[in-house]
């Protein structure tokens, strides 16, 4: 379920105690806080008992079922057998006609009828076919939704997103005749070369979809400023050792970035929003997420919620919580929700900086340089002089749907503002 699951919630039963499966056949399904997930049987078989029912909350590491294996299928090494198109819809129509409602001819149709796809396997898992029959959909019209899946399989969220956009393959469509002049994807067939294959994890799967999906949804801009760090990193250098002493909390710079970001949220709240269709929604709540990396290398944002309600104290109490967690994979469900608005401090790797892709449904992400000291120009009483300052560049992508140049180009400006007018007065 991944690293930092420590429990799942039965969604569904969809084998019967005492019925039989074959391998590969959907028990059940689990919903974590991350993602729905569906739970094959290992082997052929039947359901002797089920430990939990539909809603139930299991600890990971639970029994949920007692299955009584086939002792033919155990002994044998044969891998699962992939139906072809018509075997499946035939198999899947016996087991679930009556639950999608479907007519007679409609039953005909969606066995025997051209599904668009001639060749090739296709599989519409059990919580797929749910969502067919909450919403009428037969197994043809199901065959033409555009699939984004593994191996075009069809999934959950193209299922919705069909829905959303008015089903408009619910009518067998006419071929059109191919513009000339309309842009085509070259079929490139690249060499991928030789090496070590590594299998993607189910968390890196996840991230490169939210990633592409990120890309795809929202168009990107980025926009730069340059903030003079010296004032916060003298006060920061003077007072870490006071600030632990007092609190028994670690100061980083984290805490001080959090700060200033949510006092920036505040003053433009346009950036602290997700898009809903044509609609925007701006939150109430200012929640600061912080991109994180995990011991296993991939990526996870856990949440400061509701940052600009807190002292620097708190805030470093959330920081330094989330990120102990985060190193010991032991953060819990609550912990990576409700962001509205993302920092990457990509300066902790050593880069200057940054391009970061928008967390969704945010519309705004903020990355963090290194802090390096250079000598710059600075005017004093005695005019122009050249003196070693602290220096760090910011980064912050924005969705170019809901935010333009302007409101971007102030928000990444007001918080290297608060960056740079830092007070070294400022008491631990």
């Amino acid at each position: 379920m991944g690293e930092s699951i420590t429990e799942g919630t039965i969604i569904n039963w969809l084998i019967s105690e005492g019925d039989s499966f074959e391998e590969g056949d959907i028990i059940l399904e689990v919903a974590t806080d991350k993602v729905d997930n569906e739970v094959p049987a290992p082997a052929a078989g039947t359901l002797v008992k089920t430990m939990f029912q539909a809603k139930d909350v299991v600890p990971v590491g639970d029994v949920m079922a007692i299955l009584e294996v086939s002792e033919e299928i155990k002994s044998s090494n044969k891998k699962p057998v992939i139906l072809k198109e018509k075997s499946i819809l035939e198999k899947k129509v016996q087991k679930t006609n009556s639950r999608l409602n479907l007519s007679k001819k409609e039953e005909v149709n969606s066995v025997s009828s051209p599904l668009g796809k001639s060749e090739g396997a296709l599989f519409f898992s059990p919580l797929i076919i749910t969502i067919a029959k909450e919403h009428h959909i037969s197994f043809e019209e199901l065959a033409r939704i555009p699939a984004t899946g593994h191996e075009g399989r069809l999934r959950k969220s193209d299922v919705f997103q069909y829905i959303e956009d008015g089903r408009p393959f619910k009518f067998p469509q006419p071929t059109a005749e191919k513009d000339p002049t309309a842009y085509r994807i070259p079929q490139l067939q690249f060499d991928k070369g030789k090496g070590k294959v590594i299998e993607m994890d189910r968390m890196r799967q996840m991230i490169a979809d939210h990633m592409v999906y990120s890309k795809h949804t929202s168009p990107h801009v980025t926009a730069y400023v340059e903030a003079d760090m010296t004032n916060m990193v003298n006060w920061r250098h003077a007072n870490k050792v006071a600030f632990q002493e007092k609190y028994g909390e670690r100061l980083t710079f984290t805490p001080l970035f959090v700060e200033a970001v949510a006092k920036a949220v505040k003053d433009f709240p346009n950036i602290n929003a997700s898009v809903d269709g044509t609609n925007i929604i701006v939150k109430e709540d200012i929640n600061i997420g912080m991109a994180t990396a995990l011991p296993s290398g991939n990526l996870i944002v856990p949440v400061v919620k509701n940052a600009d309600t807190k002292n620097l104290k708190e805030i470093a109490s959330n920081v330094n919580e989330l990120a102990g967690k985060a190193r010991e994979n032991k953060l819990a469900g609550d912990d990576i929700k409700g962001s509205t608005f993302t920092i990457s401090n990509v300066g902790t790797f050593g880069s200057v900086m940054g391009t970061p892709i928008i967390n969704q449904p945010e519309v705004a992400i903020l990355a963090l340089g290194i802090i390096k000291k250079r000598p710059e120009v600075i005017t004093t009483e005695k005019g122009d002089e050249i003196a070693i300052r602290s220096m760090m560049y910011l980064s912050l992508s924005f969705d170019h749907r809901v935010v333009d140049g302007f409101l971007g180009g102030s928000f990444v400006r007001r918080v290297a503002d608060y960056f740079e007018q830092f007070d070294t007065n400022r008491e631990v």
